[in-house]
């Protein structure tokens, strides 16, 4: 078991029901009207070319290139083509996402050996199948969006940025913001985290390990090189004390540290301490990243706006609830975890040791969410007049379904984001899930429209970084998948229904 294992599981559904998908859907639909002619006019070589309704830069047209290019001379050979052209095809096209859906799955396993490395194997492979399973990702790896590459570039950008080689990973990240550029914001979170780990490193070197009462488990702590999670087993190592020392695979329960804004404030002291004693050799480690900001920011000048095209549809808006939305999402879409008496036992535990500091916190939670579904939920016009996304029914349906829904949410948007914090502090620095949630507030608060497809990135970052499953709760995630899987494509393919006011078949889509 391993990448090749990985690699071939995931191919036996990519290959058949992408095959399915083309034989059924040919022709292009939803974005796709939009990708395919763009990216065939790159096949023809016109990249002078494009559609002003294209929101996304043309990293996926580029990667397409390449893709077909790989193709071209097999099917010349075949004379299954006459020129290059003719290979773009809607299904060579989509083709293109169902081989990135491959390697993506594969980098996922890599991370988890970086992030676990005495994790087993067959383990390993369990949770990368399972992550290549997540409905929004599996969904789109079947059609031409963006979405897939997106993910298989950014988790390639912060592989190699675990590895250390930072140049190699702002690259990979330049490409991860050429196909979608909302990935700036996770290009700087990779930074941070390698700015997080390079100071823990220098504190370490230098004998100044903090923190002697911290009592995490330590879920692949071991990788003295190898990612973030190192960071708690550097803060809390102590001679004579190897038991600590020992990777678990299921972290032992516990209450969340009381001494949070303490921790953190140690923390931020500490990396600003050390990072400016050791300032030039940031400088030259991280300098990639910088010039890959510093351009991202000159194109947006130049621009005029982040998004290239149909740019009154997708105004920045201070759209604050979806940070509410994005944690009830993830928090059900791993559900084991989180919605469980242990879980919720511990929360309370926490709550009631600390009684004064986590009334506090609950009570602007709870005042931040009513807040923001009050006065920033935005009903974007697409989410109300397109009946063929999933979001448009849980809007009409669950949240306008009465007045006061919409504040009956909250007490669970809390908790959701409460259990997953708490469950990214067991095994991560109090620095670094600060960093994290402020990543998630940077990607998706100006989003005006509601995609759970928006949620991927940092969905696949939340659970890549939560060391609480067991196997069976993996296991029952992803037949929760399967299910859904099987769900939304058969109403994709075998429930088409007709507009009265638009021609052509319309088909229910994430």
């Amino acid at each position: 078991m391993g990448r090749i294992a990985v690699a071939v599981i995931v191919s036996s559904w990519v290959i058949p029901i992408s095959i399915l998908v083309n034989h059924i859907v040919p022709e292009p639909y939803m974005d796709e009207i939009f990708h395919v002619p763009q990216s065939q006019q790159y096949c023809k070589g016109n990249f002078r070319s494009w559609d002003p309704m294209i929101t996304t830069p043309p990293g996926l047209y580029f990667l397409s290139l390449a893709h077909v290019a790989s193709l071209f001379p097999g099917m010349f050979y075949m004379q299954a083509a006459s020129s290059f052209h003719h290979v773009c095809s809607t299904a060579i096209l989509r083709s293109t996402n169902g081989a990135l859906a491959i390697i993506c799955s594969v980098l996922v396993y890599e991370i988890i050996t970086s992030l676990r490395p005495t994790l087993d194997k067959r383990k390993a492979t369990l949770y990368a199948v399972v992550l290549a399973l997540y409905p929004l990702h599996w969904f789109f790896t079947f059609l031409y969006y963006t979405d897939v590459a997106s993910l298989t570039a950014v988790l390639a950008m912060y592989f190699m940025g675990l590895k250390k080689n930072y140049l190699s990973s702002a690259l990979l990240g330049a490409l991860a913001v050429l196909i979608r550029q909302t990935n700036i914001i996770w290009l700087i979170f990779v930074a941070c985290t390698g700015v997080i780990d390079f100071t823990v490193a220098r504190q370490t070197d230098n004998g100044q390990v903090d923190d002697p009462s911290a009592s995490k488990p330590n879920n692949g702590l071991l990788a003295s090189n190898k990612g973030v999670t190192m960071r708690s087993e550097l803060r809390k190592r102590r001679p004579g004390n190897a038991a600590n020392t020992i990777n678990h695979s299921i972290p032992r329960t516990r209450a969340p540290s009381t001494r949070l804004p303490s921790d953190l404030f140690d923390d931020i002291q500490g990396i600003l301490l050390t990072s400016w004693r050791h300032k030039w050799e940031l400088v030259v480690s991280f300098s990639p990243f910088f010039v890959a900001l510093v351009a991202f920011v000159a194109f947006v000048f130049w621009n005029g706006s982040i998004v290239l095209g149909a740019k009154e549809d997708h105004a920045v808006s201070p759209h604050f609830a979806q940070l509410c939305y994005f944690s009830l999402v993830s928090a059900l879409f791993s559900a084991p975890p989180h919605f469980n008496f242990g879980q919720a036992a511990v929360l309370v535990q926490s709550f009631w040791k600390d009684r004064p500091l986590r009334i506090y916190q609950w009570f602007m939670a709870f005042a931040a969410g009513v807040l923001s579904v009050h006065f920033f939920s935005i009903a974007h016009p697409y989410l109300l007049a397109d009946n063929r996304h999933y979001p448009f029914y849980l809007w009409r349906k669950v949240i306008k379904s009465h007045w006061l829904t919409k504040y009956l949410l909250v007490p669970l948007y809390v908790y959701s984001w409460f259990s997953i914090s708490s469950t990214l502090a067991k095994v991560q620095k109090k620095i670094w899930v600060l960093v994290y949630f402020l990543a998630c507030a940077a990607t998706l608060i100006p989003a005006p429209l509601i995609e759970f497809r928006y949620y991927t990135i940092p969905f696949f970052f939340l659970l890549l970084h939560s060391h609480v499953m067991d196997d069976t709760s993996w296991l029952l995630m992803g037949i929760f998948y399967v299910a859904i899987n099987i769900f939304t494509m058969f109403m994709f393919l075998s429930r088409p229904f007709s507009w009265d006011h638009e021609a052509g078949i319309q088909r229910f889509i994430w």
